[in-house]
């Protein structure tokens, strides 16, 4: 990766005074769960997103993304969304809630961060009074695939800013903080999964992830014989927002006839009450309910086979969420599914399953090192197939935020 300090010297002709770094996040189970109370299994890769940051004398903001060779701008007293400004949006909705008050604050009152066990004062007393900063950005987190790049940007502003203020913010409620404060400034909810995601402690730790709480719990990855194979089907999407919509619907209409007065979430309800649904709603309503209802239970079964080190039972699990994505729930595609089953029939690959929204995108496959070579073989007949090239990334579980110095 690019050498962000010389990057930000060149830029601003001034050292940064900090350097911080947040992982993308993939997830393994439950990334279709959020709105029901769901639980997510996700882990912190080795794929990042670097931030550096220094302090301005002015109360301008400045913002380079290296990587794309963009300059953003903006003024730290009128703080706006644009859309033309992409990836800066993120670091101006983090930049905000570090803000005192005279200039804008929303955190400094907000329930996250009472919540989270953090005054007001803690926040306002050393927020950035309207002092300008310069910021460059650069990372290797492959875009468009649901790994939350967007996230990993959030947190490590973030992380820079505790860092320079000097406040005692633990890394949970940094994550608190950031979903906060980026749902605010977007105007829409946003899950916290990927910001408690990546505040996973250490090397080939999971995080579970309990929307119901927004708490976060570690538990052991496979040893280190297994690795995670991410590949990007390069499978062109679009009207994916309004396919996830409908089936968010689908599972809200299906809640309202098994909970008229609302006291229960998809997390509440059994297989055997969707069995007794058949005839009353569509099969394809009780088909993504059943999804739902089943892969909350499959990231509590992951769990405890974890805690065992059972790798076969773990495997079968992510494999039956696969099969459970693309018949029940209905969001793969031929190149995916295609890309999951020529992987399991490779000696030393555990499971495969899609990852991310769906329709194409990523998936993400456990395997021993000596399988990579053949699988890469594999994806000659994808492109031969399907027209695409697949591109392959071998990651690692690292963990998640850190600092290194100017």
């Amino acid at each position: 990766m690019k050498d962000i300090v010389a990057l930000h010297q060149a830029e601003y002709d001034a050292p940064p005074d900090c350097v911080a770094h947040a992982p993308a996040i993939v997830k393994l189970l439950g990334e279709h769960t959020e709105g029901s109370d769901g639980i997510v299994l996700a882990a912190a890769i080795s794929c990042e997103m670097r931030i550096a940051v220094s302090m301005r004398k002015d109360t301008s903001l400045r913002f380079y993304a290296a990587d794309f060779g963009e300059r953003k701008r903006a003024a730290s007293g009128s703080l706006k969304y644009k859309r033309e400004d992409r990836w800066a949006n993120h670091i101006k909705a983090v930049y905000e809630a570090f803000s005192s008050p005279g200039v804008a604050s929303p955190i400094a009152v907000s329930s996250a961060v009472s919540s989270a066990g953090v005054s007001s004062a803690a926040v306002s007393s050393a927020g950035f009074e309207g002092r300008g900063v310069n910021i460059t950005i650069s990372g290797d987190i492959p875009l468009g695939l649901s790994l939350g790049a967007s996230a990993a940007i959030g947190m490590a502003t973030a992380l820079a800013f505790k860092s320079i203020l000097g406040l005692s913010l633990k890394n949970e409620e940094l994550a608190e903080i950031v979903c906060k404060a980026e749902a605010d400034f977007f105007e829409k909810p946003v899950p916290i999964y990927n910001y408690l995601a990546a505040t996973a402690p250490g090397a080939n730790t999971l995080s579970v992830i309990d929307m119901r709480n927004s708490k976060r719990r570690a538990v052991q990855f496979l040893d280190e014989n297994w690795t995670l194979v991410l590949t990007d089907s390069r499978v062109p999407r679009s009207s994916v927002e309004g396919e996830l919509r409908e089936r968010y619907d689908q599972c809200r209409k299906c809640l309202s006839y098994l909970s008229p007065n609302g006291s229960r979430s998809m997390r509440d309800v059994k297989t055997v009450e969707l069995d007794e649904l058949m005839g009353l709603l569509p099969e394809s309503v009780r088909r993504r309910c059943l999804h739902v209802v089943e892969e909350i239970a499959r990231v509590a079964e992951a769990e405890e086979a974890l805690a065992k080190r059972d790798d076969i039972a773990f495997g079968r699990i992510i494999n039956k969420s696969h099969n459970s994505l693309r018949s029940l729930y209905e969001v793969s595609c031929p190149e995916i599914d295609w890309l999951v089953k020529r992987a399991l029939e490779i000696d030393g690959v555990l499971c495969s399953r899609m990852t991310g929204k769906g329709f194409g995108g990523c998936t993400v496959s456990v395997m021993k090192t000596e399988a990579i070579v053949e699988y890469r073989k594999r994806l000659e007949d994808y492109e031969r197939i399907f027209g695409f090239k697949a591109q392959v990334y071998e990651t690692s579980i690292n963990g998640g935020l850190r600092i290194t110095g100017s």
